[in-house]
């Protein structure tokens, strides 16, 4: 047999361990079994599979398949939650075996979520996976406020702090603590979904890199040091579109906007009459996220932003059961509430078009 053959079937092997690895994982997740999934993942360890390879080829995977299973209601909030802790302490067990620990052999680094940003584990993988290529690492978890994460830096003297955000809405604020970070010369490595699929936001936001998966940024900070920042950049030198003030004005008058659309909507969606309390307050939530996503596709003046959430919104909502023929007439009504607003009206009305043509959200409307 050449050499070339066994490399292969050696591959196919370990690619059908992690594949069976993978469900015995969800099945422990999906179970609620915090033990039979630490369990496994320290005999993984201990029958020498990689320990980056268990974080984000078993455990990442895993709660990839989780947030699937919630947005097609397949799984509660309250499961995905309780699923997503269990993920978190098999991750805190993997960190504590034998193989996982190494010595810091580079420099230091800061991991953190922006303000606001309650999604840590895509942070938490990227610091472990970190800490296995030999960095020292100052993980500082879920929703550190900007102010504390500045000190944090001045008294680590960190090399680089790679910031996490899963939600777009974060995006001003990630904005704001990419800046305040550069302004006392530390680099910025940003990822996560709220950066767009291949990162297009990154660089708007002026950070120093970006990377799409944790792997990817621990082999780009192992190439070579990020740069220094310039020290007297400011924040809205990135987005002189912010001029206009229409991101200022319509996120200062969210709650406002909200009631307003939300009242004319009865008229304009004669259905929701019929609505259950229960049912109201979900349309409201709903509202809320709509004019949220809004004032953050104005702050970075990018109407597919906006787009790829409201059909989103459409194909969640038709997944529970509740028709998607309300998201227009709430478009048509907040572009009348903002008509004064050019920007604004024409990133709606990239959103009225992308639900006309979403095919995949037809089921769920009415004929």
């Amino acid at each position: 047999m050449s050499t070339s053959t066994v490399t292969r079937l050696t591959a196919m092997g370990h690619a059908g361990h992690i594949e069976r690895s993978v469900e015995l994982l969800w099945a422990a997740v999906s179970a609620g079994d915090e033990y039979a999934a630490g369990d496994l993942v320290l005999r993984l360890l201990d029958e020498g599979a990689d320990p980056e390879s268990v974080l984000l080829d078993v455990i990442a995977r895993v709660q990839g398949r989780v947030g699937e299973e919630w947005a097609a209601n397949r799984m509660s909030v309250a499961q995905e939650h309780a699923a997503t802790a269990i993920n978190e302490r098999a991750v805190a067990a993997l960190s504590t075996h034998p193989a996982a620990r190494t010595t810091a052999t580079r420099g230091r680094l800061t991991v953190a979520c922006v303000d606001g940003e309650w999604h840590g584990l895509p942070a938490r993988l990227l610091a472990e996976v970190l800490k296995l290529r030999g960095w020292q690492v100052d993980y500082l978890g879920a929703q550190i406020p900007t102010p504390h994460l500045i000190v944090h830096l001045h008294n680590t003297e960190a090399d680089a702090v790679a910031l996490s955000s899963s939600i777009p809405t974060r995006l001003p604020t990630a904005h704001a603590a990419i800046t305040a970070c550069q302004a006392i010369g530390v680099p910025v490595l940003v990822g996560g979904a709220a950066f767009g699929p291949d990162g297009e936001y990154a660089k708007p936001l002026g950070a120093d890199a970006w990377a799409p998966d944790a792997r990817a940024a621990a082999d780009l900070l192992a190439r070579e040091p990020l740069p220094r920042p310039e020290l007297d950049h400011q924040q809205y030198d990135d987005l002189p579109h912010l001029a206009d003030q229409e991101y200022t004005l319509v996120s200062r008058s969210g709650a406002s906007l909200v009631r307003q659309v939300f009242t004319a909507l009865e008229d304009a969606f004669p259905a929701m009459r019929s609505y259950t309390d229960v049912q109201r307050e979900r349309t409201a939530e709903d509202l809320a996220h709509i004019v949220d996503f809004l004032a953050t596709a104005l702050y970075l003046d990018d109407e597919e932003l906006f787009t790829r959430f409201i059909t989103w919104t459409a194909r969640i909502l038709v997944a529970r059961g509740v028709p998607a023929a309300s998201l227009p007439p709430t478009l048509d009504l907040l572009a009348r509430e903002l008509k004064d607003f050019s920007r604004a009206v024409r990133i709606i009305g990239a959103g009225t078009r992308a639900l006309s043509t979403d095919h995949s959200t037809a089921a769920g409307n009415p004929a």
